[in-house]
């Protein structure tokens, strides 16, 4: 399927889609802050930096772009094809994703993907924002 924008011009709507900070996260951040669960933000010392981390419990949520991590894969690939760039940059971001969750795993992390639409949604959002509360604040030894 071609392109209705120019090289340059897709190249400049899709530089400014930013990786930090975005809607959901943001969201999430004023939740977990009202309820006074302290957290790193986009945590650099553990592969994949996590979007919100507790380092000393050794726990880790990612908040994943429904287009950049793979929500659509199956929509891309049949408007684009799988020979496509955006096609193979998405399914490279799976793979990466993968290969994080497993250096993370054997590092003995416990980790929670959410995809960015289930905090967006209001139908959906109280549900997931304390799925992320409950996850970073019950411990191992009491999880049923």
């Amino acid at each position: 399927m071609a392109d209705v924008f120019s090289k340059e011009k897709r190249s400049e709507v899709m530089s400014k889609i930013r990786s930090k900070n975005t809607k959901a996260e943001l969201l999430a951040f004023k939740y977990l802050r009202k309820r006074r669960i302290y957290f790193q933000k986009h945590y650099k010392h553990a592969p994949g930096s996590p979007d919100i981390a507790l380092p000393r419990k050794k726990k880790a949520v990612f908040i994943d772009g429904d287009f950049w991590h793979g929500k659509t894969i199956d929509q891309v690939i049949r408007r684009r094809g799988p020979d496509d760039h955006w096609t193979k940059k998405i399914l490279r971001n799976m793979e990466r994703d993968q290969e994080q969750m497993t250096t993370l795993q054997e590092r003995e992390w416990k980790i929670l993907r959410i995809w960015e639409h289930d905090i967006l949604r209001k139908r959906t959002q109280h549900e997931t924002l304390v799925k992320i509360e409950e996850f970073l604040t019950i411990d191992a030894g009491t999880e049923k």
